[in-house]
């Protein structure tokens, strides 16, 4: 892939057909059509997601010739050739397809997380449809990992889309992008409270009430098209206690803190596959045909550990399993899920990690059966350990604690997923510091931890913001002449460059009239901040920390540090200024704000 990628990828996808000028207007002008845009959004999110649901139930129907709808993660038993087989052979088209796709498409996705961030929500249709494609082929050839990648990576492009088509506003943009991921995740789960947040806390980044409307309207829209195409994801029957005691809180923290943990430790066990897949030194096409051959091998032990789970969390949830075959099951799971990733499948860890939530507790509740005389529920441990484990892998406590409340309507059960999740989120917060998507960004080297819009710092430059009409003069100036070109109190400063024009330092113009300063000397001795200088490409942020780094109020931008050419002049003053002026503005979007006064 080239390391221009992104941008290349986001320009290509740019040129996109425009609507008729009034609707345009209407939703620029308008919240309510906002609104119906947004459901629009999330009805095409319902019909990919639908799409992509019976596209991997029929792969798994034929490729494993299994019955049933074809979820085969909850079958007890399945043909051993086709268990290695399928995922191997699989592996090699993907690793195939791959090379293709590097060629005819470079670039690197961008995903909506990143493109809200730091690309004002745009994203790139094919870009997306090759992601959603990639997770598909690796779910349905039995990959060990999950298909909401594929799922918000394409909804919340739809939604990127036609915000462009209709030429919404920057904030608005980055809000559609939020109603597609928020269509996916809620289609995916039946849950439209759960894919709203989701949407909120991991997508846009933050909740306001302006934005409320259009994200709902684009959940409810997606699941009412899973329905009527029966494609919803079936419910879970699950015997809970009426109610808890004070003392079942204490239990229910620690498993939210083992939760936690061992989600860190899933996140390095990822990024441990990836290394090892890397330095193995096997060609890159061929890597996914390895890793599924490991996980095939595995799921002749058991064939939970293929595709994403959710029907042997459903397994588990309703019939449950020894203390000891669950533990067997985690750590098959684990090694599945990171070698899958690892080794080049597409696809994401929010279904792995509701499995393997699932498993920690209740593996967790059956050790508490030995130690304790009113020990927890064995599902309510597991639908617990589900929510933490996902918090810890995936982010958004407050999607989990609504996901667990649309599952089972339980309110006992929500408040100790609120408990446990809260203590999840502080504990990844404290010893590892991301969720798996922001930690792949910290790999990377991106430092972006959410989906707050950062990019305007980016495209906020030192090129854009300097002053071009820079007064220089040569060092070998005498003070006599540069006084008489720079009168006390005419200016307050000067660039001071050699015979070719190259940068040598600012000159203070009081400097020039101090007792100590001769007529006849030149201005050499006068130059100040001879090595502290600005490059036009440096953001705003960049910017603030080499003003306050060198005690300056203003800096030279020259065009590289070896042949320092002057090209302008920031002063510390301006650049504070513009940061202020554009943190004002993001607190405004986000408040709901900008949206509404644009539209007075």
């Amino acid at each position: 892939m080239s390391e221009g990628g992104p941008a290349k990828g986001l320009a290509r996808d740019d040129r996109v057909s425009q609507v008729p000028r009034v609707l345009r207007a209407l939703v620029r002008a308008d919240e309510i059509w906002l609104v119906v845009l947004a459901a629009c959004v999330g009805t095409g999110a319902g019909l990919l997601v639908s799409a992509m649901t019976h596209a991997t139930l029929l792969a798994h129907r034929v490729l494993f010739a299994v019955g049933g709808d074809g979820r085969i993660s909850g079958l007890p038993s399945i043909a051993p050739l086709r268990a290695i087989l399928v995922p191997s052979l699989g592996g090699l088209v993907l690793g195939l397809l791959g090379v293709l796709i590097a060629r005819y498409a470079p670039g690197r996705p961008v995903d909506p997380i990143e493109a809200n961030a730091l690309h004002g929500g745009r994203m790139s249709t094919l870009d997306s449809a090759i992601v959603a494609l990639q997770t598909v082929l690796s779910n349905s050839v039995g990959a060990s990992v999950g298909l909401e990648a594929g799922f918000t990576q394409i909804g919340a492009a739809t939604g990127s889309r036609l915000g462009r088509m209709f030429r919404v506003r920057r904030e608005d943009l980055r809000l559609l992008v939020g109603c597609g991921a928020a269509g996916a995740i809620g289609a995916a789960f039946d849950a439209p409270l759960a894919g709203a947040f989701y949407a909120f806390e991991l997508v846009i980044g933050t909740y306001s009430l302006a934005n409320l409307a259009p994200v709902a309207a684009a959940s409810i829209c997606a699941i009412g098209v899973t329905h009527l195409l029966h494609s919803a994801a079936p419910g879970v029957t699950v015997d809970l206690p009426a109610g808890l005691r004070m003392d079942d809180y204490l239990p229910i923290a620690t498993l939210g803190i083992v939760a936690a943990l061992l989600g860190v430790a899933l996140m390095y066990c990822v990024t441990l596959a990836e290394t090892l897949f890397r330095r193995s030194g096997l060609p890159a096409w061929m890597c996914p045909a390895v890793g599924g051959t490991i996980v095939g091998t595995m799921a002749l032990v058991s064939p939970s550990v293929l595709s994403s789970g959710h029907w042997a969390m459903r397994v588990a949830l309703e019939q449950g399993h020894p203390t000891g075959w669950i533990l067997v099951l985690l750590a098959l799971k684990a090694v599945a899920s990171s070698v899958s990733i690892g080794s080049g499948f597409r696809g994401g860890l929010f279904f792995a990690s509701l499995y393997l939530g699932v498993l920690t507790g209740a593996a967790f509740g059956g050790g508490l059966a030995l130690v304790s005389a009113n020990p927890l529920s064995a599902e309510l441990c597991a639908l617990v350990g589900m929510s933490a484990m996902a918090v810890a892998v995936v982010g958004g406590p407050m999607t989990m604690v609504f996901l667990a409340l649309e599952m089972t309507g339980s309110l006992p059960l929500t408040v100790a997923v609120l408990v446990a999740s809260v203590i999840s989120g502080l504990t990844v917060r404290r010893t590892f510091g991301y969720s798996f998507a922001t930690w792949r960004f910290h790999l990377r080297g991106e430092s972006i931890r959410s989906a707050v819009d950062v990019g305007w710092i980016r495209t906020l430059t030192v090129g854009r913001m300097m002053r071009r009409d820079v007064k220089a003069m040569c060092q070998t100036t005498t003070v006599q002449e540069a006084r008489h070109a720079y009168p006390l109190g005419a200016a307050q400063r000067f660039v001071l460059v050699d015979g070719a024009g190259r940068y040598v330092g600012l000159v203070q113009v009081p400097d020039l009239y101090a007792e100590t300063a001769r007529a006849t000397e030149d201005l050499t001795r006068f130059a100040q901040y001879r090595d502290v200088m600005l490059m036009p490409q440096m953001n705003l942020r960049d910017a603030i920390a080499r003003f306050e780094q060198a005690e300056s109020d203003a800096l030279v931008v020259v065009d590289g540090m070896e042949s320092r050419m002057v090209l302008g002049l920031l002063t510390e003053q301006h650049a504070l200024r513009r940061y202020s002026e554009e943190l004002d503005r993001t607190r405004r979007e986000l408040a709901g704000e900008g949206r509404l006064h644009a539209r007075v």
